[in-house]
């Protein structure tokens, strides 16, 4: 931690730190808002770890529909 820190304050690095909230931030928000994991009712890291995982890949595959969909033709 106390390497890591010092290098996001480089003038190459900070850009990128900056677009981070916009990026990975607004991935776990979207998740909590949006797919249920603020609270859970189950119990046991097994468990936790298949619905983080089972949402995840609910969340990429719906990320990878609207790359692929086009939508209608302004002509």
């Amino acid at each position: 931690m106390e390497e890591a820190d010092p290098l996001r304050h480089h003038e190459e690095v900070k850009p990128i730190y900056v677009k981070r909230k916009e990026t990975i931030e607004r991935v776990f928000a979207g998740a909590k808002e949006k797919h249920g994991m603020r609270w859970t009712t189950l119990r046991g890291l097994k468990k936790l770890s298949m619905q983080a995982m089972l949402t995840f890949a609910a969340m990429n595959l719906k990320k990878m529909a609207n790359w692929t969909w086009q939508g209608p033709k302004m002509i």
